[in-house]
């Protein structure tokens, strides 16, 4: 999900920062939950992505990150040009001090056992779930049950800058107020047996008849 910037609405920004976690509580929560499955290396960034340990190298390992001639560099490309000490992977913007070279050196031992599997290509795994893929209900469950809830009706959507039919419509997905079939049950505007068409056109089909 991208912002895209000045040219996009304040709405749009609004909802691309629930990904980030802005104000809730909760962190960057999509990146947290998510993790790299290693095969080729091909797809994998080495310095942005978490695909070894529980956090991106970039967070990891600081000074090195910040010293890479090649910030965008993916996994396999490190791998060939090798990242054990002294390796031609590691390429920097000026000659290190004896503490970062240390700091290089932790992250080679850490590579030390890696081994790309050159037949599979790298995948994601949602951590929330790691029997089955992401879901929008996982999600929708980690964010209503940490801390605040994600996006507030009466503050954030009601804004000058939103147009109100947008707004309206914001309001009532919030707040359960659409004329589902389930709302429509539980206030006793249906019945229950009108599993075919909630506004009871099954059974007024059968009166014809």
């Amino acid at each position: 999900m991208q912002e895209g910037g000045r040219n996009s609405s304040a709405w749009w920004r609004m909802l691309s920062s629930v990904r980030e976690g802005v104000g809730e509580g909760v962190g960057r929560w999509f990146d947290d939950n998510t993790c790299r499955v290693l095969g080729d290396g091909r797809d994998t960034l080495f310095w942005y992505d978490t695909w070894v340990g529980d956090m991106p190298l970039r967070l990891k390992f600081l000074r090195p990150f910040d010293l890479a001639v090649d910030k965008e560099c993916k996994v396999a490309e490190m791998w060939r040009l090798g990242w054990g000490e002294g390796g031609a992977a590691w390429e920097w913007r000026r000659r290190l001090l004896a503490w970062e070279e240390e700091s290089v050196r932790e992250c080679s031992m850490l590579l030390h056992n890696i081994v790309l599997q050159v037949d599979s290509h790298d995948t994601w795994r949602w951590l929330l779930d790691t029997s089955s893929s992401y879901t929008v209900r996982g999600a929708y469950t980690f964010l209503t049950t940490t801390g605040a809830p994600v996006i507030s009706p009466d503050v954030d959507v009601w804004h000058k800058q939103i147009p109100t039919k947008v707004s309206l419509f914001a309001w009532c997905l919030f707040r359960n107020r659409f004329p589902t079939k389930d709302n429509m049950w539980h206030r006793r505007v249906i019945h229950s047996e009108n599993v075919v068409c909630a506004y009871g056109c099954g059974f007024q089909k059968q009166q014809i008849t």
